[in-house]
């Protein structure tokens, strides 16, 4: 007989004892039940995940092997990047909201830093209103400028948009998701999302989330990675490494990291 297996023992004589057969199995069977360390993590096969390049959205999701484009049957236009496995979990719920005649669309995903970087400036120069003002002419000091952006765009590095896991959906207003259709998507997703992974990360702003980016009821992210890569940059992500941008230094005084990056709805932590 054989035994099938990382050994195999050759095939005995009907004479022969049965002592040895015994141990021929069990040394086989110490072989092949012995354990090896398991990764950290264990998200594709890029040999630069996590890093801090990685965290940054250093690094392009068209060049990157674990990301996707994502077809315009899901998103509201071309060019648009997530996770591969992001963006299988994603599928699968947009197929549960489609069946309950829910309409999801993607309108934004992966954003490298020099995509928040043309964000960022645009409105640090005035070249893109924010409110309908030119914040570089109604708020000269640097700390309040940044801290009037940081209500919804993130500083370039810091942005979860970089890491592939995070998506916007249907409409950038919070008024579209409290009536009429939007309020059904809403609805929809604050019921099921958390089935397929999805959580949104910028809830309300009061008592337990009292810092970071103000509510956003559109961006929603892909926890089974997004949590890891939290941990990463909570360990390795600081504030003087925020740089490369027009008004770069303010991030250390704004303490950018702890308030916003990890500045997030405790649910989804």
């Amino acid at each position: 007989m054989y035994i099938k297996n990382d050994c195999k023992v050759n095939t005995f004589d009907t004479m022969k004892t049965w002592t040895f057969f015994l141990l021929a199995t069990l040394s086989c069977a110490h072989t092949s039940t012995e354990q090896k360390p398991a990764p950290s993590v264990s998200f594709g096969q890029s040999i630069d995940f996590p890093s801090l390049d990685y965290i940054m959205g250093k690094f392009d999701p068209a060049k990157h092997p674990d990301f996707m484009l994502i077809p315009t049957s899901y998103a509201d236009r071309e060019g648009l990047y997530l996770r591969k496995d992001v963006f299988e979990a994603y599928k699968k719920m947009h197929a549960a909201a489609k069946a309950a005649e829910v309409k999801l669309v993607i309108i934004s995903a992966t954003r490298p830093f020099n995509y928040q970087k043309g964000i960022w400036e645009a409105k640090w120069n005035g070249s893109r209103l924010v409110e309908g003002k030119d914040l570089s002419k109604t708020i000269a000091d640097p700390k309040l400028r940044a801290l009037k952006i940081l209500e919804y765009s993130s500083m370039p590095g810091t942005s979860r948009h970089h890491w592939g896991t995070d998506f916007d959906l249907n409409d950038l207003e919070n008024a579209y998701f409290t009536s009429g259709e939007g309020a059904k998507v809403y609805q929809w997703l604050a019921a099921n999302a958390a089935e397929y992974g999805f959580c949104q990360v910028y809830s309300p702003k009061g008592a337990e989330r009292p810092h970071g980016y103000n509510e956003e009821k559109w961006h929603w992210s892909y926890l089974p990675v997004a949590k890891q890569l939290s941990d990463f940059a909570a360990a390795n992500l600081k504030d003087e490494l925020i740089a490369g941008f027009q008004g770069a230094e303010t991030a250390q005084g704004i303490g950018v990291v702890e308030k916003y990056v990890l500045g997030i709805n405790p649910a989804c932590r």
